[in-house]
């Protein structure tokens, strides 16, 4: 058995070997990295510049297009580097390094869509009490309270994977994934590969449980508004949250919920690329186009762009 110590670099070997193919990966990789950081920047500027949009609803999503970037950014710009330079090597640190800060942002994502759903079901269960429940300090702590959930969250995988040792250095992935690491360890790691699944389990879908009771508690709500005109409304409000909330949820229960390392690795790759490139491009459009506020805000924005660079 060799010492980990003497293990100082993985090899990444990314999506395909067929440099024709490379091309188009990167290509497509590069767009909708671009337009990811785009959108999701739009959306920030556009809830700190905007007066209208001073409100909790927009401060998390202003908060959520943060994770989208700090998420893409942690793995994608690294591929394509390695696809242009065709060094597919990280060293272990960085490697690790990568793998937990993608696990915080993820984990984080996770727990503020359940935050974002909450401050649906106040703005709709009790509107009277909304302004007084969600005012500025408990929006802070309560995203706060999302980055260091997903920080402590990860301290025993941190502290467990650390003592590893390996006896091979070859990832079957493009970026640092925990099931991809844990079959090069010559530790038997059936142990840590339940603990995954548990640890998956539990963020999933108890985070999935606030989500869905607060739906539960917003559609009976809404359903017994007297107007039809009411009802739509109500539900056009939290009807891009619902689509963020599917993609994401959907997403990650086929990449992490199993039992062991060995299984559909390349099935992950795809879902890590709808994870980690799809979902950062489409989700500032699931708001803007699903949102009369934002586009108008966005429009007012262009205007007086345009305005001041025509004088």
């Amino acid at each position: 058995m060799r010492n980990h110590t003497l293990v100082t670099t993985f090899i990444l070997l990314g999506l395909t070997e067929d440099p024709k193919w490379q091309i188009v990966i990167f290509l497509f990789l590069f767009i909708t990295y671009v337009l990811s950081i785009t959108g999701n920047l739009t959306i920030i500027l556009l809830t700190l510049l905007d007066s209208h949009l001073k409100t909790p609803m927009y401060y998390f999503l202003q908060k959520f297009s943060f994770l989208e970037i700090s998420l893409t950014s942690t793995c994608i710009p690294r591929f394509l580097v390695s696809i242009v330079t065709m060094d597919k090597t990280i060293s272990v640190e960085a490697c690790f390094t990568q793998l937990f800060a993608a696990f915080i942002f993820g984990i984080a994502q996770f727990f503020l869509l359940a935050v974002m759903s909450y401050d649906r079901y106040v703005a709709i269960c009790r509107p009277l009490h909304y302004t007084t429940i969600m005012n500025n300090r408990v929006c802070t702590l309560l995203f706060v309270s999302c980055c260091l959930i997903a920080v402590f969250a990860i301290c025993p995988g941190v502290m467990v994977s650390l003592s590893l040792e390996f006896c091979d250095t070859i990832i079957e992935h493009f970026f640092c994934d925990y099931s991809p690491i844990l079959k090069l360890s010559c530790n038997d790691t059936r142990f840590m590969q339940l603990l995954n699944f548990i640890f998956a389990i539990f963020i999933l879908l108890m985070t999935l449980a606030l989500v869905m009771f607060s739906y539960g508690k917003i559609i009976s709500t809404i359903l017994r508004f007297p107007s039809a005109q009411q009802k739509k409304k109500a539900f056009s409000t939290c009807s891009s949250h619902m689509i963020v909330v599917s993609i994401s949820y959907g997403s990650c229960i086929f990449m992490y919920i199993k039992p062991s390392a060995e299984e559909r690795i390349s099935l992950n790759k795809g879902i890590a690329i709808l994870t980690l490139a799809l979902a950062p491009v489409l989700n500032p459009f699931i708001y803007t186009l699903r949102n009369k506020q934002v586009k108008e805000s966005l429009k007012d924005i262009i205007k007086k762009c345009t305005s001041t660079t025509s004088k």
